[in-house]
């Protein structure tokens, strides 16, 4: 998959969220509501040079899902101490698995009356 048809495919699952919107920021694509909940590296970031994304994450889900798959999921640098999950996209994607993952990061930041409308 290009980098574009990779960010093309986050567009669509992030800007499906009430009021989500996409801004540039540190030189890639970042979905917000108020706050940025999903940041893509389509290209590799950061001694990384596999396509991943950052996404916010609740308080345990870190643990739980770098240490079930160290392989795909990894903390990333700067939010990890916040505890946001980095994920790997190359390879086989599973993109209901991208599109949970990005949907717990929305539910994790957006206001609740936003989340209710999902």
């Amino acid at each position: 998959m290009t980098p574009q048809q990779l960010t093309d495919q986050i567009r669509e699952i992030c800007l499906g969220f009430p009021e989500s919107a996409e801004r540039v920021t540190h030189g890639a694509p970042g979905f917000f509501v108020k706050k940025q909940f999903v940041m893509l590296w389509p290209q590799g970031h950061h001694g990384r040079d596999e396509p991943h994304l950052w996404a916010a994450a609740a308080a345990g889900v870190q643990d739980a899902v770098v240490g079930d798959d160290p392989e795909r999921f990894f903390v990333p640098p700067y939010v990890g101490g916040r505890g946001w999950v980095g994920m790997r996209l190359d390879g086989d994607v599973d993109w209901a698995e991208v599109a949970e993952i990005c949907e717990h990061a929305y539910r994790h930041i957006a206001p609740e009356r936003l989340s209710r409308q999902i």
